[in-house]
């Protein structure tokens, strides 16, 4: 069968999300000692499936329950015991609720998940004055807090994870066909090792713990201000990883929004600059990594109904062009400021 063939009834059957019937979310909710009034509303989630749930008293929250087989518990408590120190420290991060016993982590019928308060909100405008500044100072306070400790079951940021490891699976399976395999292999590898030799010039950078994931689809704007949701890529890593996926656009716009990131950001906390020289290599290797988890969670339901252009030929042949211009980027001279 064809990567992109429609899924068997069988097939369908057989991943585990599909015995994550409605009435096992509010069963799980109610089993918390909340009174759900049956309303339910699936939330834009693909790694993890997430609930807006109604409560009898008018009030909602949200339920996250995690993919299985993914995270250990640990690193789930991990997960959840940085997001509380964050909010603990008045920094906007939604944090999961604890129940009567203190515990954020629960289990049902077979699945993990956690309760948090909903917040609801839009994505925040960066073209707006001072957008990036206040995220900027919220940066700051939040890598104060990660440089505060340490991560011993979550992930790192690093070359192998992000980068080997996808290349990797992509290539052991049959994902990619034709010369366009051939195409990947070579170009990949070329990358990987342009990315290892960027990684290892010049003095280790420090690492610490981060929100991982910080784009803007994980930051909930309101009148009152803002929210950071979703630290379920919470990770140790350098912390240019957290400030470059707010940047877009031509190199020019990129500084003047780097110079008003880092006008809010070094309030708190001092930023490394020499850290900048990671940002062409860290997209690079989200990339790999991003068509590496698509083919990873082919065989959930939702994957091919929410991305049916991927595995065609024209995705290969787009992923591999934007690839060949990341090779480009990856020689030019790293973004800087006076």
């Amino acid at each position: 069968m064809a990567h992109n063939d429609p899924m068997t009834d069988d097939e369908l059957k057989h991943h585990p999300y599909e015995a994550l019937l409605p009435d096992t979310v509010l069963d799980a909710v109610e089993a918390q000692g909340f009174g759900v009034s049956g309303a339910l509303l699936a939330l834009n989630s693909y790694e993890n499936r997430v609930y807006q749930i109604g409560l009898n008293d008018g009030t909602y929250l949200v339920a996250k329950f995690y993919r299985p087989g993914r995270w250990s518990d640990d690193a789930i408590l991990e997960e959840h015991r940085f997001a509380l120190e964050l909010a603990e420290a008045e920094i906007p991060v939604v944090a999961p609720l604890r129940n009567d016993d203190g515990m954020t982590l629960h289990q049902f019928s077979g699945f993990r998940y956690a309760l948090y308060p909903r917040r609801g909100g839009r994505f925040p405008d960066l073209e707006v004055p001072d957008t990036l500044t206040r995220l900027g100072r919220f940066l700051g306070r939040l890598h104060v807090i990660g440089e505060s400790g340490r991560f011993n079951h979550r992930p790192a940021i690093n070359v192998e994870r992000l980068g080997s490891e996808p290349r990797q699976f992509l290539l052991a399976g049959d994902f990619i066909s034709g010369h366009y395999q051939l195409e990947y292999r070579d170009l990949s590898a070329a990358l990987l090792k342009r990315i290892t030799e960027i990684f290892s010039s010049g003095s280790a950078p420090r690492q610490l713990r981060l929100h991982g994931d910080f784009h803007p689809g994980n930051i909930l704007s309101t009148d009152q201000g803002v929210h950071i949701v979703d630290l379920d890529d919470c990770a140790t890593g350098p912390a240019v990883q957290d400030l470059w996926m707010l940047l877009s656009g031509d190199r020019h716009e990129q500084w003047l929004q780097l110079d008003e990131l880092l006008a809010g950001y070094e309030e708190f906390r001092d930023f490394d600059r020499r850290e900048l020289r990671f940002i062409e290599s860290l997209r690079t290797l989200r990339l790999m990594h991003y068509a590496a988890w698509l083919a990873r969670r082919w065989d959930d339901p939702a994957f091919p109904l929410a991305f049916p252009w991927f595995n065609t030929p024209r995705y290969w042949e787009e992923h591999i062009l934007t690839l060949r211009e990341q090779q480009q980027r990856l020689e030019e001279a790293p973004l800087s400021l006076i």
